[in-house]
């Protein structure tokens, strides 16, 4: 059963100046998922956050958010929020009041539970009282979401949300965005941090030159990679790479500018999926254990830069 859309995006044209920021983009976004948004600088990308949340609008095209059209009014549907470019607070407030600030602004009263819940939910209650003028960005970045979830998203707009996460932060953030997702809510989120999109995101969209030059299920992506390049540790290096020679459609990485070879037991292999399950099965018929198989580059980078490229070389 599919899922009721919560964007919709027919020929979205925006410009400045002379400058064609979206050039006739077609998008559809499902409700309950995490969908990533990823590009080269200057791909477009926060223009077309900045539509999503009702800070532009499209010059051309047809817009529909939560089931509703979206004009030249600069108006979105109830339940629309996030940031772009980082959060708005007040450095002189504290987090709790920079969230009380915040309710106001939009129009609703932020009764001081609602709040002590939000800040538990990114992991701020213990700085609660503190002025933000203090904060590190990772703490800024998650008083913004926490701002965000007091207005119970429905479609959650993000532009680089792990910006100075340590591991904690981004346990927090990783957590609350999930349930969102699981409780219904759509969120789009922009990041240059493919690990993160991976993480998180079922659905990614790559835009360059302001065009969509991707979108989909991130495993069908990473299905149309094709060949990458795999670190390859075993209990026996001589032997892999002799049986790597051997397997056909693989090949061995004599140089790689993407990993240090100063390691004798490291082997680097090109393959792809079925030839690379080819090799790992021999190794095992041949009594080699493997220590460490992964992709030098993510399948995500891989296509990511693969199809940028070739937007930029038209």
């Amino acid at each position: 059963m599919e899922r009721p859309l919560a964007i919709r995006a027919r020929g979205i044209t925006k410009t400045f100046g002379d400058v064609i920021a979206l050039d006739g983009i077609d998008l559809d976004m499902a409700e309950g998922r995490i969908h990533g948004l990823v590009g080269p600088n200057g791909a477009g990308k926060t223009t077309l956050l900045g539509l999503l949340l009702g800070l532009a609008a499209p010059d051309e095209g047809t817009l529909e958010i939560l089931g509703s059209p979206v004009g030249r009014t600069l108006e979105t549907p109830d339940g629309v929020t996030g940031f772009v470019d980082g959060p708005g607070l007040y450095p002189s407030l504290s987090a709790e009041q920079n969230l009380a600030a915040l309710a106001a602004l939009r129009g609703r009263d932020a009764d001081m539970s609602s709040v002590a819940d939000v800040l538990a939910q990114v992991g701020l209650s213990d700085v609660a009282g503190d002025r933000v003028r203090g904060f590190s960005l990772g703490m800024r970045q998650r008083l913004g979401l926490a701002a965000a979830l007091l207005a119970k998203p429905r479609l959650l707009v993000l532009d680089e949300p792990a910006n100075g996460l340590d591991p904690a932060g981004k346990k927090h953030v990783h957590r609350v965005l999930n349930r969102l997702a699981d409780e219904g809510a759509t969120v789009v989120l922009s990041s240059h941090r493919m690990d993160d999109v991976e993480a998180l995101c079922t659905e990614v969209t790559i835009v360059a030159a302001g065009r969509v030059v991707f979108t989909g299920p991130r495993t069908k992506l990473s299905a149309e990679t094709g060949e990458l390049d795999y670190r390859l540790r075993t209990s026996d290096p001589g032997a892999a790479r002799e049986l790597a020679t051997e397997t056909a459609g693989v090949r061995v990485v004599e140089e790689s500018e993407d990993v240090a070879r100063d390691d004798a037991e490291l082997l680097v292999v090109r393959a792809s999926v079925p030839a690379l399950d080819t090799l790992v099965a021999g190794l095992a018929r041949a009594g080699i254990a493997v220590r460490e198989l992964a992709p030098v580059t993510s399948p995500l980078e891989a296509a990511f830069l693969a199809l940028t490229d070739q937007e930029s070389a038209r």
